[in-house]
Protein backbone atom coordinates (compact mmCIF):
# COMPACT_ATOMS: atom_id res chain seq x y z
CA UNK A 1 0.00 0.00 0.00
CA UNK A 2 3.06 2.32 -0.02
CA UNK A 3 2.29 3.00 3.39
CA UNK A 4 5.67 3.29 5.84
CA UNK A 5 5.86 0.25 8.45
CA UNK A 6 6.38 2.72 11.32
CA UNK A 7 2.97 4.88 10.50
CA UNK A 8 1.09 1.60 10.95
CA UNK A 9 2.39 0.85 14.16
CA UNK A 10 2.16 3.89 15.57
CA UNK A 11 -1.08 4.07 14.97
CA UNK A 12 -2.20 0.38 16.52
CA UNK A 13 0.02 1.26 19.09
CA UNK A 14 -1.95 4.39 19.90
CA UNK A 15 -5.36 3.03 19.39
CA UNK A 16 -5.02 -0.09 21.48
CA UNK A 17 -1.54 -0.32 22.56
CA UNK A 18 -1.10 -3.47 20.05
CA UNK A 19 -4.30 -4.59 20.52
CA UNK A 20 -4.18 -5.00 24.42
CA UNK A 21 -7.00 -2.25 25.11
CA UNK A 22 -9.79 -2.70 22.41
CA UNK A 23 -12.54 -1.15 24.89
CA UNK A 24 -15.22 -2.68 27.43
CA UNK A 25 -18.39 -1.31 26.36
CA UNK A 26 -20.84 -2.82 24.54
CA UNK A 27 -21.29 -1.54 21.44
CA UNK A 28 -24.47 -2.47 20.62
CA UNK A 29 -25.56 -0.41 23.54
CA UNK A 30 -23.09 3.11 22.97
CA UNK A 31 -24.37 3.31 19.54
CA UNK A 32 -28.57 3.11 20.60
CA UNK A 33 -27.30 4.69 23.17
CA UNK A 34 -25.58 7.91 20.60
CA UNK A 35 -27.98 7.45 18.20
CA UNK A 36 -31.39 7.77 20.90
CA UNK A 37 -29.41 10.14 23.13
CA UNK A 38 -27.05 12.43 21.37
CA UNK A 39 -29.19 14.90 18.88
CA UNK A 40 -26.10 16.61 17.44
CA UNK A 41 -24.76 13.74 15.83
CA UNK A 42 -27.68 11.13 15.84
CA UNK A 43 -27.38 10.50 12.25
CA UNK A 44 -23.46 9.36 12.40
CA UNK A 45 -24.25 7.07 15.07
CA UNK A 46 -27.92 5.77 13.49
CA UNK A 47 -25.88 4.84 10.43
CA UNK A 48 -22.82 3.24 12.27
CA UNK A 49 -25.31 1.34 14.12
CA UNK A 50 -27.25 -0.12 10.47
CA UNK A 51 -23.21 -0.78 9.50
CA UNK A 52 -22.65 -2.43 12.79
CA UNK A 53 -25.61 -4.65 12.61
CA UNK A 54 -24.54 -5.52 8.66
CA UNK A 55 -20.88 -5.85 9.69
CA UNK A 56 -21.91 -8.28 12.62
CA UNK A 57 -24.45 -10.11 10.09
CA UNK A 58 -21.35 -10.60 7.62
CA UNK A 59 -18.72 -11.93 10.38
CA UNK A 60 -21.73 -13.97 11.90
CA UNK A 61 -20.80 -12.62 15.36
CA UNK A 62 -23.26 -12.01 18.03
CA UNK A 63 -23.75 -8.48 17.92
CA UNK A 64 -24.56 -8.21 21.82
CA UNK A 65 -21.81 -9.89 22.80
CA UNK A 66 -19.18 -7.10 20.93
CA UNK A 67 -16.97 -5.02 22.67
CA UNK A 68 -15.24 -1.78 21.96
CA UNK A 69 -14.61 2.01 22.96
CA UNK A 70 -17.48 4.34 24.51
CA UNK A 71 -17.94 5.58 20.89
CA UNK A 72 -18.57 2.11 19.15
CA UNK A 73 -15.16 1.56 17.59
CA UNK A 74 -13.83 -1.63 16.80
CA UNK A 75 -11.06 -4.27 17.14
CA UNK A 76 -6.86 -3.72 16.75
CA UNK A 77 -7.13 -0.37 14.25
CA UNK A 78 -10.33 1.20 16.27
CA UNK A 79 -12.74 1.57 13.16
CA UNK A 80 -16.05 2.33 13.25
CA UNK A 81 -18.24 -0.27 11.54
CA UNK A 82 -18.33 1.75 8.55
CA UNK A 83 -14.65 2.05 8.47
CA UNK A 84 -14.14 -1.91 8.90
CA UNK A 85 -16.96 -2.40 6.22
CA UNK A 86 -15.24 -0.36 3.64
CA UNK A 87 -11.67 -0.62 4.29
CA UNK A 88 -10.54 -4.02 6.23
CA UNK A 89 -8.76 -6.75 4.55
CA UNK A 90 -8.09 -10.00 4.37
CA UNK A 91 -4.06 -9.58 4.41
CA UNK A 92 -3.30 -12.97 5.24
CA UNK A 93 -5.76 -14.67 2.86
CA UNK A 94 -7.77 -16.88 5.46
CA UNK A 95 -10.64 -15.38 3.98
CA UNK A 96 -11.62 -13.70 6.58
CA UNK A 97 -11.35 -10.00 7.43
CA UNK A 98 -10.79 -10.41 11.65
CA UNK A 99 -9.49 -7.28 13.37
CA UNK A 100 -10.35 -8.45 16.43
CA UNK A 101 -7.14 -11.24 16.79
CA UNK A 102 -5.58 -11.10 13.39
CA UNK A 103 -2.65 -8.90 13.73
CA UNK A 104 -2.03 -9.08 9.90
CA UNK A 105 -5.38 -8.06 8.82
CA UNK A 106 -5.44 -5.25 11.19
CA UNK A 107 -1.63 -4.21 10.01
CA UNK A 108 -3.23 -4.28 6.40
CA UNK A 109 -6.24 -2.93 7.09
CA UNK A 110 -4.51 0.22 8.55
CA UNK A 111 -2.55 0.66 5.18
CA UNK A 112 -5.50 0.36 3.15
CA UNK A 113 -7.53 3.14 4.55
CA UNK A 114 -4.52 5.80 4.91
CA UNK A 115 -3.83 4.19 1.23
CA UNK A 116 -7.70 4.75 0.39
CA UNK A 117 -7.79 8.35 1.59
CA UNK A 118 -4.79 9.56 -0.73
CA UNK A 119 -1.42 8.29 1.20
CA UNK A 120 1.46 9.20 -1.41
CA UNK A 121 4.25 6.82 -0.95
CA UNK A 122 7.66 8.15 -0.32
CA UNK A 123 6.57 12.11 -0.14
CA UNK A 124 7.14 13.68 3.11
CA UNK A 125 4.79 14.05 6.28
CA UNK A 126 5.87 17.34 7.94
CA UNK A 127 8.26 20.28 8.17
CA UNK A 128 9.24 21.96 11.40
CA UNK A 129 8.87 25.53 10.55
CA UNK A 130 9.78 29.15 12.38
CA UNK A 131 8.22 32.45 11.30
CA UNK A 132 10.25 35.49 10.62
CA UNK A 133 9.41 38.24 12.77
CA UNK A 134 6.13 38.49 14.73
CA UNK A 135 3.09 35.53 13.37
CA UNK A 136 0.59 38.77 11.37
CA UNK A 137 -3.39 38.41 12.43
CA UNK A 138 -3.35 36.51 8.69
CA UNK A 139 -1.09 33.71 9.88
CA UNK A 140 -2.84 33.38 13.61
CA UNK A 141 -6.33 33.30 12.31
CA UNK A 142 -6.75 31.80 9.33
CA UNK A 143 -3.31 30.05 8.32
CA UNK A 144 -4.83 26.60 9.73
CA UNK A 145 -7.42 26.98 7.34
CA UNK A 146 -5.52 27.85 3.93
CA UNK A 147 -3.61 25.04 1.55
CA UNK A 148 -0.10 27.43 0.18
CA UNK A 149 2.42 26.05 -1.77
CA UNK A 150 6.14 26.16 0.44
CA UNK A 151 7.08 29.08 -1.55
CA UNK A 152 4.17 30.68 -0.74
CA UNK A 153 4.66 30.03 2.89
CA UNK A 154 8.19 31.19 2.67
CA UNK A 155 7.56 34.86 1.22
CA UNK A 156 4.40 35.27 4.01
CA UNK A 157 7.34 34.31 6.10
CA UNK A 158 6.59 30.97 7.85
CA UNK A 159 10.55 29.19 6.64
CA UNK A 160 10.78 25.17 6.94
CA UNK A 161 13.85 24.25 8.98
CA UNK A 162 14.92 22.11 6.41
CA UNK A 163 15.77 23.78 3.43
CA UNK A 164 13.59 22.33 1.25
CA UNK A 165 14.56 20.85 -2.44
CA UNK A 166 12.89 22.55 -5.96
CA UNK A 167 10.23 19.72 -5.61
CA UNK A 168 9.04 20.25 -2.05
CA UNK A 169 9.09 24.02 -2.81
CA UNK A 170 6.30 23.81 -5.22
CA UNK A 171 4.58 21.73 -2.55
CA UNK A 172 1.28 22.44 -0.99
CA UNK A 173 1.29 22.58 2.11
CA UNK A 174 -0.58 23.84 5.68
CA UNK A 175 0.67 25.59 8.66
CA UNK A 176 0.19 22.98 11.84
CA UNK A 177 0.58 25.82 14.91
CA UNK A 178 0.79 23.11 17.94
CA UNK A 179 1.28 24.13 21.90
CA UNK A 180 4.83 24.12 22.69
CA UNK A 181 5.69 24.52 26.55
CA UNK A 182 7.89 27.62 25.80
CA UNK A 183 5.30 29.30 23.23
CA UNK A 184 3.92 28.18 20.33
CA UNK A 185 5.28 25.10 17.88
CA UNK A 186 5.20 26.09 13.59
CA UNK A 187 5.31 22.79 11.37
CA UNK A 188 4.23 22.70 7.80
CA UNK A 189 1.79 19.78 7.19
CA UNK A 190 1.92 18.17 3.69
CA UNK A 191 -1.22 15.63 2.13
CA UNK A 192 0.36 13.17 3.88
CA UNK A 193 0.09 14.72 7.40
CA UNK A 194 -3.36 15.12 6.54
CA UNK A 195 -4.30 11.64 5.35
CA UNK A 196 -3.19 11.02 9.23
CA UNK A 197 -6.35 12.88 10.09
CA UNK A 198 -8.80 11.08 7.90
CA UNK A 199 -8.00 8.81 10.88
CA UNK A 200 -8.52 11.02 13.55
CA UNK A 201 -9.03 14.96 13.09
CA UNK A 202 -7.51 16.30 15.87
CA UNK A 203 -3.94 17.54 14.59
CA UNK A 204 -2.37 16.81 17.59
CA UNK A 205 -3.44 13.45 17.52
CA UNK A 206 -1.55 13.42 13.67
CA UNK A 207 1.19 15.09 15.33
CA UNK A 208 1.80 12.25 17.89
CA UNK A 209 1.44 9.54 15.40
CA UNK A 210 4.10 11.55 13.00
CA UNK A 211 6.06 11.79 16.49
CA UNK A 212 6.19 8.00 17.39
CA UNK A 213 6.21 6.70 14.31
CA UNK A 214 9.89 8.53 14.12
CA UNK A 215 11.26 7.42 17.02
CA UNK A 216 10.42 3.82 16.06
CA UNK A 217 11.92 4.37 12.53
CA UNK A 218 14.82 5.69 14.63
CA UNK A 219 15.01 2.80 17.34
CA UNK A 220 14.28 0.09 14.30
CA UNK A 221 17.59 1.29 12.55
CA UNK A 222 19.40 1.67 15.82
CA UNK A 223 18.77 -2.50 16.57
CA UNK A 224 19.09 -3.42 12.77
Amino acid sequence: YGVPPEVIVAIIGVETRYGIHQGSHSVLEALLTLTLDFPRRSDFFQNELKEFLLLTRELQLDPSAIKGSYAGALGIPQFIASSYRNYAVDFDGDNRRDLFSNDDDAIGSVANFLNLHGWVAGQPIIDAATIRGSPTTWLERRASQSRLTVRQWIDYGVVPKRRPSADRDARIAGLIALKGESGPLYHLGYDNFYVITRYNRSLNYAMAIHELARMIRQRYKQNS
